[in-house]
């Protein structure tokens, strides 16, 4: 007999939970696709930084790479450094007069906080490489100029 849809007999139904399968092979297909999109950006934005990161790298030159260095191992930066202790211009002098009297202040036995004592000579530290990195830099620039005479 021929097919006839108005006959209730006949009609066919989906198989039960077909149509749960259906939605989540759609919901695994969008979290697919969206995992790619992210992703890609997540790539895109790093690759991005890479290069902005190389070009500051070729900008500062040598003695930048240095003191970029010095600023990951220490963990502050140099602006940072200055901040803690106080110091605008780079002076031998300044520098460790601000570390005394901040050491000083911040002791423990005179109800200091440890923690920023720790900050203060952390910062210390990272001033001191700095004026290391500048007088290796300033020597190398010497030996340049008498090399060159």
């Amino acid at each position: 007999p021929p097919f006839d849809p108005a006959c209730p007999w006949q009609r066919r139904l989906p198989a039960r939970g077909a149509g749960r399968w259906r939605m989540a092979r759609y919901l695994a297909q969008i979290i697919v696709v969206g995992a790619q999109v992210v992703g890609r950006a997540f790539a895109r934005a790093l690759r991005q930084e890479f290069a902005a990161s190389q070009a500051a790298a070729e900008t500062r030159g040598r003695a930048g790479q240095q003191s970029a260095a010095a600023s990951s191992i220490s963990g502050l930066s140099l602006q940072e450094a200055q901040q803690i202790l106080n110091v605008g211009k780079l002076s031998a002098e300044d520098i460790q007069q601000n570390y005394e009297h901040l050491f000083k202040v911040n002791d423990k036995s005179v109800g200091g906080s440890f923690y920023l004592q720790s900050k203060v000579v952390r910062a210390k530290e990272r001033l001191d490489e700095e004026l290391h990195i500048q007088a290796m830099e300033q020597e190398r620039k010497e030996q340049n100029k008498r090399s060159e005479t």
